[in-house]
């Protein structure tokens, strides 16, 4: 569902805006981060807590490439999950109004979350809600600013045996998808927006499975090497909007790379972004 918001004029596309209150807006050509092999040649992967004496966080690394992104601010209804694994959605204000206390958010926005999807994603019938990321620039978990994938077919499959074992096998028969569901805290959104290639512009072939290290298991998520896909945001994102990300679907296959980026139209004294992603499995 489209939004419709007030908005002051543009200035030009790097210049920074002196008005603190300034939401940019419309299309524009930066930087984003993508995969760039081991020099060894190895498999990369990546530690999610601190990694074993002698071994680095990661064994691979990034290359710049400027991209044109295109703000979808009035064309939410030319996509969908289905077609370009992501969607956008306009609600009331959540009953969870902090956001600091990790029981409070599932006992008051999980339910909300649960009862968005089962409305709005066609035949979902099951959801579970399995984790939660806040990001803030000052906390422990900052905007991600590289180009990736949260799940792959392996680690989605795993997923399903990790939370769901004893119904995992019936379960995997049917439909399967993962689903981030995201939100900013103190929109609009003015610096690092989050950015997002549509599925159907991305190829099989440039996505690169990422061993994710835990301390007691390993998932893998997908880095993305940089080819022709076509990248879009949503502008001035409030906090009653939410952006659907499809990680992972058994059926129609999409999957869509994202990735917070540097808005070089971001006003000075600006406010920083916060925000929250909730992960579901949908099943059906």
């Amino acid at each position: 569902m489209a939004t419709t918001t007030q908005t002051r004029a543009a200035p030009s596309q790097m210049q920074v805006s002196h008005d603190s209150a300034y939401i940019p807006r419309g299309s524009l050509t930066t930087k984003l981060q993508f995969y760039k092999a081991p020099a060894d040649g190895s498999k990369p992967f990546n530690y999610v807590e601190s990694p074993p004496e002698g071994q680095p966080q990661r064994n691979f690394g990034d290359i710049d490439f400027s991209v044109t992104i295109h703000d979808i601010r009035g064309q939410e209804s030319s996509f969908n999950l289905d077609t370009n694994a992501f969607g956008t959605l306009t609600t009331s204000p959540s009953a969870e109004k902090s956001f600091t206390d990790d029981a409070s958010i599932k006992k008051n926005y999980y339910p909300e979350v649960e009862s968005l999807l089962l409305k709005h994603v066609p035949s979902a019938k099951r959801i579970l809600l399995f984790d939660h990321t806040i990001r803030r620039a000052k906390g422990s978990r900052n905007p991600v600013t590289r180009v990736h994938i949260d799940q792959t077919q392996e680690s989605a499959t795993a997923r399903v045996h990790y939370h769901l074992p004893d119904e995992a096998e019936e379960l995997l028969k049917g439909r399967v998808r993962i689903v981030n569901v995201w939100r900013p805290l103190n929109g609009p959104v003015q610096a690092t927006p989050l950015a997002f290639a549509d599925s159907t512009t991305v190829k099989d072939e440039d996505l690169i499975g990422i061993e994710h290290r835990y301390p007691d298991r390993t998932g893998e998520t997908a880095a993305v090497q940089h080819q022709d896909e076509k990248w879009h945001y949503w502008s001035g994102m409030e906090n009653n909007e939410r952006l659907l990300l499809e990680c992972y679907d058994s059926e129609k296959g999409g999957r869509v790379p994202h990735t917070a980026f540097v808005d070089p139209r971001s006003p000075e004294g600006g406010k920083e972004r916060e925000s929250i992603e909730v992960r579901a499995l949908i099943f059906g």
